[in-house]
């Protein structure tokens, strides 16, 4: 008889322990498995997920997720350069495009939030040298990651501090819970449960990774 999981894991049909958010439906399965706490360091996908958690306040990240090659076409692949440049015209086609979220504010606020991103990137050589900086010390975070332990990080110093700065610099939807989502998905914390089978992956993957160094 195979003894039961910990806390919070679920065995898939494949055999695989996973988070237990992590198991279906099969897009949700495949972003875990693959996507989700695997270090980031790509300009356009960073942007891409902070606007997306922004989009998802009030809603579900399995909405998102659904609709996410759909908004990667309507904002012209993340690319901040592009979407800074988008005028008022564009933003009400965006509002009459079904594919997305059709939300004023958050649609002008992605592209307020590219005007900001280019800035950024100048000064620090890239988006990715600007957020890497706010990884939390390791040894600061918990020593097991179970789902009782993960209901009660839903922010930390470091989003709580990293949110703070984003604000100061004109970014807008980028709240302590927002920034600490886009953390957990861009690999700045690995997140998945201890017994995960995708938590050794992202592991390996986060000892392997050259750290981006801002450039001053």
């Amino acid at each position: 008889m195979a003894r039961p999981l910990p806390e919070g894991l679920i065995a898939g049909n494949d055999g695989r322990a996973r988070c237990w958010w992590g198991s279906s439906p099969q897009i949700y399965q495949a972003y875990h498995d693959a996507e989700w706490g695997r270090p980031v360091l790509d300009d356009h996908r960073l942007f891409e997920k902070i606007c997306l958690e922004g989009f998802q306040s009030g809603l579900s990240w399995l909405t998102i997720l659904r609709k996410r090659e759909h908004f990667r076409s309507a904002f012209a692949g993340f690319d901040f350069t592009r979407v800074a440049r988008f005028t008022p015209a564009r933003v009400e086609k965006l509002l009459g495009d079904a594919g997305i979220i059709r939300h004023r504010g958050k649609i002008e606020s992605t592209i307020n939030n590219a005007r900001h991103a280019i800035e950024m990137a100048r000064e620090f050589g890239s988006l990715a040298a600007y957020f890497w900086q706010y990884e939390p010390d390791p040894r600061r975070r918990p020593k097991r990651v179970t789902r009782s332990a993960l209901a009660a990080m839903n922010t930390s110093a470091e989003s709580i501090a990293l949110s703070k700065d984003l604000r100061r610099r004109g970014w807008t939807y980028v709240g302590p819970t927002t920034v600490y989502a886009f953390m957990q998905a861009m690999g700045l914390v690995n997140d998945h449960l201890d017994g995960c089978n995708a938590r050794e992956e992202a592991e390996r993957a986060r000892r392997e990774l050259v750290r981006p160094a801002p450039r001053f």
